[in-house]
Parts: C-alpha cells; sequence; structure tokens
C-alpha cells in the first residue's frame, strides 16, 4: 500500500481554473441568471482571501488560505474534476486495487501489476499545482490520515 500527501494544495489552487470548472458544473443544473450570481459570488469571495499571522493580514497572491471557510469545498471542487478526468484513465486500467481520498492532501493507493513509482509519475504531472508525496508500505504497514494501518 502507498499513500500519496498532496504537498501545499491551498495555497496552489489555480482560482481562476476553479471558477471556470465550478461554472460549468452550475451551468448543468442552473439557469444562466443563477449561474452569473453564484459564480460573481465566488469571485468576490476567492479575490476577498485574506488571513491574519502575527498581527498582520495578508493576502495570498495564489490559491486560497488554509482555514478559509471556502477552501475545503474549492479543494473538494478542483480534486473532483481531476479524479473525474485524470484519475479516472487510471482507474480503468484496473491495476489499482483501491483508492480513497479524503480532501485535500491524501490519497491511498493500493497498486496491482503497477508500481508506486509509475502512478506518482503519472499524477505529478496531471496539473502544475499538484504535487504528490509517496510514502511507502513498511513492515507491512502505512500511515494514512493519522491512522496506522496494518
Amino acid at each position: 500500500m502507498v499513500t500519496y500527501d498532496n504537498k501545499d494544495l491551498y495555497v496552489n489552487f489555480p482560482t481562476k481554473e476553479i471558477l471556470g470548472i465550478t461554472k460549468s458544473l452550475i451551468l448543468k443544473h442552473n439557469d444562466a441568471r443563477i449561474h452569473k450570481q453564484i459564480i460573481t459570488l465566488l469571485d468576490v469571495i476567492l479575490q476577498q482571501n485574506y488571513f491574519s499571522f502575527k498581527n498582520h493580514i495578508y493576502q495570498p497572491e495564489t490559491g486560497v488560505s488554509v482555514g478559509s471557510s471556502i477552501s475545503s469545498t474549492i479543494a473538494e471542487i478542483f480534486l473532483q474534476h481531476i479524479e473525474s478526468i485524470f484519475m479516472k484513465q487510471l482507474f480503468a486500467t484496473k491495476n489499482i486495487a483501491f483508492y480513497t481520498r479524503y480532501v485535500d492532501d491524501s490519497a491511498n493507493m493500493k497498486p496491482k501489476h503497477i508500481t508506486p513509482e509509475t502512478i506518482r509519475n503519472y499524477i505529478n504531472q496531471i496539473h502544475s499545482n499538484l504535487q504528490f508525496n509517496p510514502t511507502y508500505e513498511n513492515n507491512n504497514s502505512t500511515n494514512f490520515l493519522d491512522f496506522l494501518i496494518i
């Protein structure tokens, strides 16, 4: 078993790309007026993205602030989009016996007939803002979301 942690996802969100992804998702189930309102609000929220550190207020140049109330929703939209396009191809090969993801920084894969390095190389080429770091099974156990899996 191999787990993959996504490095610095929140600060590397491609916010303009996420607006486009969200726009296409909203248009599937809403009319143009509702779509425009939601996208306008989301754009304003993403532009008003501030955080405080040591009594100073900062605005990140990219991504969203960790702990922002919108960050987990944005992560889910972006990662589900990535999974539906790119990971779907990897799953179709039937070389992964098990896959799960939790929020922003973890994926857990059990390769079958494929090396973990091949998976890592593939997923690290999916998007320039995504960088996955593997943790390999050691003594028949691995850590996943602060749990020891044996």
